[in-house]
Formats: C-alpha cells, sequence, structure tokens
C-alpha cells in the first residue's frame, strides 16, 4: 500500500496530558512492548495470527481514548481480535492498566496515527471498524483535521472485507452530516438505516462511555452510523 493516505494527513491534537502515575509508566515498559503492534515489517496475510488466542474476526477501534469501549468490548467478546489505535499517552496508559487487570488477551495497540496502522493492514482483513466520538474540529478552518474525509473512506474500505462494518458515533450534528455525506458518495459503502431510529438510537452491543453519559447530562443528541462495505 503507499502512503498517500497518510502523507495527506498529519497529525493534529496532544500526544500528552497531565503526569503519568509510576505505575502507569511501568505498564509501557512492562506490558506495552508485548501488545504494541510493529510495523517495521509486512503485516502478516492473516490479522488473527496477531493475538496469542484464538479468534475469530478482527475489528479496529480508531482513537479509543482512554480505552473504556474497547475493553469492554473484548471482555464481552473474547472470541474478536481488537486492534486500538491512541496516539493520546494518558489515554495509552488507561487501557494498559485495564487490559492488565482484566487479563485480556484479545487486544493489540498502536500508538500513534490511524493512518498509519491502516496503510500498513492487508487488503479486505478487518470484519469492523469503529470511530467513536471522534474529534470535530468544529472550525470551518480545521474541517480538514476530521478523520473522515475522501482519501480515508478509500482506504477503510480497502481494509474492510465485503459485508463489513464502519461504525461511526457524534454528538456533533455538523459531524454526521459530514460523514453522512463523505460516506454516502462512496460506492464501497452502504448506509444500512431503515428509519430514524437507526441512527437515533445505539446498536444493540454499544457501550455507553463516561463521555457518552456526559453528553446526555448536556442534552447533546448522539448519532450512531452504520455503513456495511459492498
Amino acid at each position: 500500500m503507499d502512503s498517500e493516505a497518510h502523507r495527506a494527513r498529519a497529525f493534529f491534537g496532544r500526544r500528552k496530558g497531565h503526569k503519568l502515575r509510576k505505575r502507569q509508566v511501568a505498564l509501557f515498559d512492562t506490558l506495552l512492548p508485548f501488545l504494541a503492534l510493529d510495523l517495521s515489517g509486512p503485516a502478516p496475510a492473516e490479522l488473527r495470527t496477531l493475538f496469542p488466542v484464538p479468534v475469530t474476526e478482527v475489528q479496529l477501534e480508531i482513537g479509543f481514548g482512554g480505552g473504556e469501549y474497547m475493553i469492554a468490548q473484548a471482555a464481552m467478546r473474547p472470541q474478536t481480535g481488537f486492534i486500538g489505535v491512541e496516539p493520546f499517552v494518558n489515554g495509552m496508559a488507561k487501557a494498559l492498566a485495564a487490559i492488565e487487570s482484566g487479563k485480556l488477551r484479545n487486544v493489540r495497540l498502536f500508538a500513534d496515527d490511524a493512518m498509519e496502522l491502516i496503510a500498513w493492514l492487508p487488503a479486505a482483513s478487518l470484519d469492523r471498524v469503529d470511530l467513536i466520538h471522534p474529534d470535530p474540529w468544529p472550525k470551518r478552518r480545521h474541517w480538514k483535521r476530521r478523520f473522515v474525509r475522501d482519501v480515508t473512506v478509500a482506504q477503510l474500505a480497502r481494509i474492510l472485507r465485503p459485508g463489513g462494518e464502519f461504525r461511526f458515533v457524534t454528538d456533533v450534528a455538523d459531524y454526521a452530516a459530514w460523514t453522512l455525506q463523505h460516506l454516502l458518495r462512496s460506492a464501497a459503502f452502504d448506509w444500512t438505516a431503515q428509519c430514524a431510529d437507526d441512527w437515533r438510537h445505539p446498536w444493540l452491543d454499544f457501550i455507553r462511555t463516561r463521555y457518552h453519559a456526559k453528553a446526555a447530562r448536556e442534552e447533546r443528541l448522539p448519532c450512531f452510523l452504520t455503513f456495511r462495505r459492498l
């Protein structure tokens, strides 16, 4: 895969916030090396071999924040392999602590720009990609920083198998409309909604995070969009 998509999108956002606790720092040395994906060589033809336990499918979460959603999904679905991407150090630290305490063996991690990982992944290798409450970059001059763009939609189409899904959640109406516009003009995806409730209500296995609860308290309504790879 060429690196056009990665060159077209610089990384934006913070890499680190508050100081990590001693235990969190230690996990970067003791646990992360066993979970971090090494992109220096080619990806395996079958991504299921990345995991030390048998898995029947593999899915990706882009920008997992503190890892609440990914960790809950991984604990609930041990036969699914999860790849989580998060460049924010503090979010990665929280995820590592949760993986250790939950003794999860069906999670692999990448601590850099998601487009680097996407470029590395084989074609039609994933069953699902989740993008949960991404940064909406609300100012018009920053829209080019949004993850959902034509070039990234094309790359999501490349890595998803036929019948696989791209799931997107936001509580920002403009970003929901933006995402719908970009996916609808892609010949590779079909929007699965049949009625309004299909985007007003979460899918059955959706895990409500602290951010989701905060948005509800502030009366910011989320939009749940699911697109199927044709």
